[in-house]
């Protein structure tokens, strides 16, 4: 959290926390405005926790959620009218404090001469030139003034977006190329399950953006509000234009914590958690190591999510503690899955039928996860019946750990790029868009049907890489994606049921079958998972260094 100062009156700041809250109070403020809408980010904590922790210090706290770039002349009124109403001095905070610094600017409109709202926002480190026309005339800002041209843009500072950025490089050094993300922070989200394990610390999987940034590409610390691609632009928050030759899209997805009745108010205590948030993990290793007895609910909602193994990887480990604790014969371990199956590719579920005996684990398929209720501990979930119908059933819980629906991003999913599910409509071999030619996507955003995983966008960069060079003129033939997904399931502390598949669920092994059965546990393949992915992702992965990962060139 950095409070920047607007006026005497106001001051903005990026992302807060609970734990922040005292000292909001210590250095005076007196209210607080939310600009940001939940679900933003994956270590973002929604704005139940904080209203609540407010509330318990006595500290007025007001909503007005707006999207990246989206600032409505309406929410300037809005944002000015709570100014009036709430005691002074205020904080308003939103990812980065451009979004409250908008609102202020578009209140101010009318009242403070335009050149000392300028004036200020620049001191507290916030450009609103662009916004110029916006606060004078309405927010209409023409699309032929461009902020930024690049010959490459990249959407995505993920995994999918610094290895294509890497990938590109390693082939042509001297790339124009530009990465558009706001996030201060860069995580390594295939280690979240073995911090909600106690085996990584939080800290481990997290580097800073400006520290795996590939040398030579630009750094644009903003988020997009909208693309228009038959002028080769990318519209940022602020109302700021970035041109482009190319564009890769590849933003990752939305985790819609929303879309469970409850979850957002009770998340982080009451012991509801998920391994899909950064800043949880940890409490998730807290409740499997207080838990002694009771029932432990593991969740996994419709497809598609980003590593469909995940849900169960949480419960395997946790399972395997209680084992080795002695707890295991005292908990009632219940999974409740949307789908059909323990697994989509059945090669790999008798091994995973083992583990669920040996565990005693309640298999509930066609179970969705509709409401919690923190303070009772009860999650209620539809249950498909074999005739269609669906009813509520209602499970008391002592610990859960939910997986969130999950959903491409706002701002995709309403732009010219998606398909009718939302997802960028792209071809599933050359991951380049099926209207666009020069428009690429990877990674969790895309609508092809392989598994979301970061493993997947390990190969896929190096296609994007090469296609993108053949629209280019520099390189020929095409590069082709198989589909390719890894999944390490970590069924034990110490084995893992190593799946990897290609479209259409056939098994595509890296290793020999002597070396790495992925159908059955292997300590091998732990020692993967534990010691050789994490700097292989760090040092080959977002390097550019295309281990196991060439692609196939075809014509």
């Amino acid at each position: 959290m950095e409070i920047k100062t607007l006026t005497s009156t106001l001051s903005v700041s990026s992302q807060i926390a609970a734990t922040d809250l005292p000292q909001i109070v210590q250095a005076g403020f007196k209210a607080i405005i939310c600009n940001r809408p939940d679900d933003e980010g994956a270590d973002q904590p929604g704005f139940h926790e904080i209203e609540a922790a407010a509330a318990l210090l006595g500290l007025p706290i007001r909503y007005l959620p707006a999207e990246p770039g989206k600032v409505t002349d309406q929410q300037g009124v809005s944002f000015g009218q709570l100014m009036d109403e709430l005691p002074k001095p205020i904080l308003a905070y939103c990812r980065t404090g451009m979004r409250s610094t908008t609102m202020w600017a578009l209140s101010q409109a009318g009242k403070t001469p335009l050149p000392q709202i300028i004036e200020a926002s620049t001191k507290a480190g916030f450009d609103l030139h662009s916004l110029v026309r916006q606060i004078t005339n309405g927010g209409k800002t023409p699309i032929e003034v461009s902020d930024a041209s690049h010959e490459i843009v990249i959407v995505g500072g993920g995994a999918a977006g610094i290895a294509v950025a890497a990938s590109l490089l390693a082939r042509s050094p001297n790339l124009d190329i530009a990465i558009i993300d706001p996030a201060d922070v860069h995580y390594y989200q295939p280690g979240w399950t073995m911090v909600g394990a106690g085996i990584f610390e939080a800290g481990f999987t997290a580097r800073t953006m400006a520290a795996v940034l590939p040398r030579g590409v630009s750094w644009i610390k903003s988020a997009v509000a909208a693309f228009e691609p038959e002028r080769n632009a990318v519209i940022l928050d602020g109302c700021r234009v970035v041109n482009y030759k190319q564009l890769v899209v590849c933003p990752g997805l939305k985790l819609d914590w929303h879309g469970i009745e409850g979850l957002p108010e009770t998340l982080g205590r009451n012991g509801v958690t998920s391994n899909y948030r950064y800043d949880l993990a940890p409490y998730t290793w807290q409740l499997v190591q207080k838990l002694q007895s009771g029932r432990a609910i593991f969740t996994q909602p419709p497809m598609p999510i980003k590593c469909a193994g995940a849900p169960q990887k949480a419960m395997y480990l946790s399972a395997d503690h209680w084992r080795h604790a002695g707890h295991l014969k005292n908990i009632e371990i219940d999974f409740c899955n949307a789908g059909a199956v323990l697994f989509g590719v059945a090669d790999y579920v008798p091994a995973l039928m083992e583990y669920i005996k040996m565990y005693n684990i309640h298999l509930n398929f066609g179970q969705t996860l509709v409401s919690i209720d923190g303070s009772t501990k009860q999650a209620t979930f539809s249950q498909s019946k074999p005739d269609g119908t669906k009813e509520l059933v209602t499970r008391e819980f002592d610990m859960i750990h939910v997986v969130p629906p999950q959903k491409a991003p706002d701002f995709i999913r309403v732009s010219p790029l998606a398909d009718a599910a939302g997802w960028v409509n792209v071809d599933p071999g050359t991951l380049r868009h099926k209207n666009y030619p020069n428009i690429f996507a990877l990674g969790d955003a895309g609508n092809t049907p392989n598994a979301k995983t970061a493993a997947a966008a390990r190969k896929q960069a190096p296609v994007v890489a090469h296609n993108l060079l053949v629209v280019r003129g520099e390189a020929k033939g095409d590069a082709i994606y198989d589909g390719y997904g890894s999944c390490p399931l970590t069924v034990e502390r110490g084995k893992i049921v190593l799946a990897e598949f290609l479209y259409g669920g056939k098994l595509a092994p890296s290793f020999p079958k002597w070396l790495i059965d992925g159908t059955q546990p292997s300590r091998l393949a732990w020692y993967l998972k534990e010691r050789i992915m994490p700097p292989l992702y760090w040092n080959a992965m977002l390097k550019g260094r295309e281990w196991l990962a060439k692609p196939e060139l075809v014509g």
